[in-house]
């Protein structure tokens, strides 16, 4: 059985998807990658998460692009 990496629980930030064991939001990792960040600078901002986690959200998020690229049409 895989480790749970994205939790969402409406008491914690409001249901907002965050990294598993912590109240980081999902969105956080986007956004630091979006502005040219890298993966070591966001692990550093936010200790409680692990490379692990964030390699898995990028995998997953890489699969439901592949999956989902005809909504992008």
């Amino acid at each position: 059985m895989e480790k749970q990496i994205i939790n969402i629980d409406p008491e914690i930030l409001g249901g907002t998807p965050v990294f598993s064991g912590t109240r980081v939001p999902i969105k956080n990792l986007f956004d630091y990658l979006e502005t040219g960040e890298s993966i070591d600078y966001f692990l550093d901002d936010f200790e409680g998460v692990q490379r692990e986690q964030v390699i898995k959200v990028l995998e997953m998020s890489h699969k439901l692009i592949e999956t989902s690229s005809s909504i992008f049409v």
